[in-house]
C-alpha cells in the first residue's frame, strides 16, 4: 500500500512535533510532501496534485490544529484540488475506495477536549474533514492525534514518532465511524 503524506505547516521550521513525526515517517521510507515548502505563494498546481493523489492509497493530512481547524494552505488545497468532476459528482471517481487519515496535534492537553458544556472532542471538531471524505469517496480512518503539542515532553514525542509510523505502516487501520468518539 502506498502511504503519501501532505504536510500542512505554516511554520515548519520552528515546529517540534510536526518536524518529528515528518522525520520519522520519512525515515520509515513514507513519502512526505510538505506544501507550505512546495507553495510558499499559495499557487497550487492542481494537475500536480491530483497526480499525486491519484498516484496512492492511503492519504495523510498532517497539520497542527488552531483554533479548532487546519492551517489556510490546506483549506486552498482542498478547494481547488477537490474539483468537481474529478474527486465528487456524477463523474468525479477519482478518490473513490482510497483511504484518508488525518493526523494532527492540537496544542491544549488531552483534558481540553472532552464533553463539559462548552468544549469537543478531537474528533468532533474534524467532523469537516469525514463529510469531506464522505463527499469524495474515501474511507475516513481513525485519525492519529497528538495533543498537548505545546508541551510534550521529548520522551513523549519520541514515543508518540514511534507510534506514528508504526500506525502508518498498518495494513488496516480502523475506519471512523459518522458518531464513534474516537
Amino acid at each position: 500500500m502506498k502511504t503519501t503524506i501532505f504536510l500542512f505547516h505554516p511554520d515548519y521550521k520552528d515546529s517540534r512535533v510536526n518536524k518529528a513525526l515528518a522525520s520519522g515517517a520519512k525515515n520509515a521510507g513514507i513519502t512526505v510532501r510538505n506544501l507550505y515548502d512546495l507553495y510558499p505563494d499559495g499557487e497550487i498546481n492542481v494537475n500536480k496534485e491530483q497526480a499525486v493523489l491519484e498516484s496512492t492509497d492511503r492519504i495523510v493530512l498532517q497539520f497542527p490544529m488552531y483554533w479548532y481547524s487546519s492551517p489556510a494552505l490546506l483549506k486552498e488545497w482542498e478547494d481547488k484540488v477537490f474539483e468537481h468532476g474529478w474527486a465528487y459528482g456524477s463523474t468525479g471517481d477519482k478518490l473513490h475506495g482510497k483511504e484518508l487519515m488525518l493526523a494532527v496535534s492540537p496544542g491544549a492537553p488531552t483534558s481540553a477536549y472532552h464533553h463539559d458544556g462548552k468544549n469537543y472532542t478531537v474528533t468532533e471538531l474534524l467532523r469537516p474533514f469525514q463529510a469531506t471524505s464522505s463527499m469524495i469517496g474515501t474511507k475516513y480512518l481513525k485519525p492519529f492525534i497528538t495533543v498537548g503539542a505545546t508541551s510534550i515532553s521529548d520522551a513523549d514525542l519520541a514515543n508518540q514518532v514511534t507510534n506514528y509510523v508504526k500506525y502508518l505502516e498498518e495494513e488496516n487501520i480502523p475506519k471512523l465511524g459518522t458518531y464513534e468518539e474516537e
